[in-house]
């Protein structure tokens, strides 16, 4: 299992990633999920991924090594003219890791099961963010759903729903797929910690963050405690039930 979250921001793109894959109680591993496909002055486009480790690395070595649409040369992610055709391009690698390997997983018992995010920004062009589904079909992000999610996504998301908007400053973007990370990984023993942050300004065509956050970064740290502690104090200066509604009857 794991989580992950993009923000299609007014100023930008935040993406956030856990590491952790699970085959058992016992056998933990710790894998990147976000992947950088980056040419500084051209283009910047951050892969996110989602599901089935071993389909997730076939489909990002295929967009590494060209994958073809149809009956069109082969393409990577540093050759496409355009975003929807990366997202297209993503499509097509999942659908033929799936005609490589799709029926022996199948008759393994093992479900093809992958999703990715996928955002950035071509020269030239608008800066987007596609959320690729395993059949290879994708969505888009708009500025009115100015984010999308991956994997183990419900703990995280009420943060977002209350919160998030496409005016949102990237600043404050960072503080809320924080905080969405840290209710995810509280409620969820699949989800783990190291985690991975990419932050894009619109027209910056490269990253302006690229960090990886240990439980001993300070600022992760600093960010879930106070949350914790505000909500307790939130919850602290509600009144009681019987209190409100036996104070209506009074009125």
């Amino acid at each position: 299992m794991t989580y992950c979250v993009a923000l299609f921001l007014k100023a930008g793109l935040v993406m956030l990633s856990d590491t952790r894959t699970n085959a058992g109680v016992d056998n933990i591993s710790t894998f990147c999920k976000m992947h950088r496909f980056e040419t500084p002055g051209d283009r910047c486009m951050v892969l996110l991924s989602a599901g089935n480790l071993s389909i997730s690395q076939s489909v990002v070595n295929r967009l590494q090594e060209g994958v073809s649409i149809g009956d069109a040369e082969p393409e990577t992610l540093a050759t496409v003219p355009s975003m929807f055709r990366a997202a297209q391009l993503v499509g097509a690698a999942i659908r033929a890791v799936y005609d490589t390997d799709g029926l022996a997983m199948k008759a393994q018992g093992v479900g093809f099961d992958a999703s990715f995010l996928l955002g950035g920004q071509i020269k030239g062009r608008g800066m987007r963010l596609f959320q690729i589904y395993s059949p290879g079909n994708f969505i888009e992000a708009t500025p009115e759903t100015p984010y999308l999610q991956i994997g183990e996504h419900k703990y995280g998301k009420p943060i977002l729903d209350r919160v998030v908007s496409y005016d949102t400053p990237v600043q404050d973007g960072v503080k809320l797929v924080l905080v969405s990370m840290d209710s995810t990984l509280r409620s969820n023993l699949s989800v783990g910690m190291p985690i991975d942050l990419a932050v894009y300004h619109r027209d910056d065509l490269q990253l302006r963050i690229h960090r990886r956050i240990t439980e001993t970064d300070s600022y992760f740290q600093h960010v879930r405690d106070h949350w914790s502690n505000a909500l307790r104090q939130s919850y602290g200066t509600l009144p009681t039930a019987d209190e409100w509604w036996a104070g209506e009857q009074r009125g």
